[in-house]
């Protein structure tokens, strides 16, 4: 019975990813019919990122005092609840109010599903389940198309993921005596009596610098994937249809990459996968540095993607091992938090680069980020080596 659970956590894995390219491909159709401007998106996207902010904060504390497999149940079923909100609001003010629970419920199970992983299974599963989460990025996307294609409104892309969120939430209560079965005699989720503070967490060796290299991968990516076509569009004269594509491509060379990376980490571990990703991104990024034609710049982004797939994943499965499986919980928690300011804070300050200085400033701007990750990841190497 316990092996029924891994599924469930694939599936579980393809639902954290559902939501998170829902309004992107919904907010075209969305903004007229709200009779708001188009800039409003972000106000929403702030209000999911803030809520994630605070629940991956607070997520060493839910999971002690509830256990994983209750906080995944509550998260989805609160994300599937604000997917059903959306799904009947005819106004924008109404979009704001489900956004709070739409990022409260995302930010504690991400976390909280993460280190389960990290502690109960080897690293290719990390890898796969990641692979998993950018299945769901896609799939959304593709549902949303169909049912505006269809004739049918936004809300009803909304009410499609949201039912397949329900019905994940109820098989998710269903199983919680399977994730009581696979806790009982493992040490890993022996944790300490009492939750970390975040001040504890900081002390820790090794804590500043993983959720600096956490801030700077998540910049980093987030940056690339929203980007990169304005930056080959104006910079580097590729057309747009062919840049829009490479950049789709981008998100295709992550999906790929972590599918192929759960095969790597038979042969290589953690910190060898990180470097590895590491070597290809700096490939990558020097491509897009140097001049030339407009395939180097292409194939460069390509080879940031893949470059992108095994930090991730690798990153956050070395947790326990960095830590101990008894802080791991908080130290992720604060990771995800760092990853989420990443993602809300450094587009935009690169948005305002692009537009007073130049767009040319991108690959300069990925290189900066690229080197400090990687400083941060060896000092938290040699800080956290036993």
């Amino acid at each position: 019975m316990v092996s029924l659970l891994l599924p469930i956590i694939y599936v579980a894995f393809i639902s954290l990813g559902l939501p998170d390219s829902l309004l992107g491909s919904a907010w075209p159709s969305m903004y007229p019919q709200l009779g708001v401007p188009v800039s409003y998106a972000g106000i929403i996207s702030m209000i999911i990122s803030l809520g994630t902010i605070i629940s991956s904060l607070n997520s060493d504390r839910l999971t002690r005092a509830l256990g994983t497999g209750k906080v995944t149940a509550i998260s989805v079923g609160m994300t599937a609840a604000a997917l059903f909100g959306f799904s009947v609001s005819g106004q924008f003010w109404m979009l704001c109010l489900w956004a709070i629970p739409y990022g409260l419920g995302a930010g504690s199970v991400d976390a909280a599903l993460n280190n389960y992983v990290a502690l109960h299974y080897e690293s290719r599963h990390m890898s796969w389940l990641h692979c998993m989460w950018g299945i769901g990025t896609m799939i959304s996307p593709m549902v949303m198309g169909a049912a505006l294609a269809g004739g049918m409104p936004w809300t009803s892309g909304y009410r499609y993921i949201a039912l397949f969120q329900i019905i994940l939430t109820a098989v998710l209560f269903v199983s919680l005596p399977l994730w009581q079965k696979r806790t009982v005699g493992t040490s890993g989720e022996e944790a300490a009596p009492t939750a970390l503070t975040f001040g504890q967490v900081l002390h820790l060796p090794g804590a500043k610098e993983v959720m600096l290299c956490f801030f700077c991968y998540c910049a980093l990516e987030t940056t690339a994937g929203l980007w990169a076509s304005s930056y080959l569009t104006l910079s580097r004269g590729v057309p747009a249809g062919t840049a829009a594509s490479f950049a789709s491509l981008f998100y295709i060379g992550i999906t790929a990459g972590r599918a192929a990376c759960g095969f790597l980490t038979l042969k290589f571990n953690d910190v060898q996968m990180i470097r590895m990703g590491h070597g290809i991104l700096a490939v990558g990024v020097l491509a897009l540095l140097v001049p030339g034609p407009q395939v180097l710049a292409l194939a460069g982004l390509v080879l940031v993607g893949l470059g992108c797939a095994p930090i991730y994943p690798s990153i956050i499965h070395s947790t326990p091992d960095h830590f101990g499986a008894e802080r791991s919980q908080a130290v992720i928690g604060i990771q995800m938090a760092s990853a989420y300011v990443g993602n809300l804070a450094m587009p935009p300050l690169f948005g305002l680069l692009a537009n007073n200085i130049t767009p040319a400033l991108f690959p300069f701007y990925l290189l900066v980020l690229l080197l400090l990750m990687v400083f941060m990841h060896e000092q938290l190497v040699r800080k956290t080596s036993r």
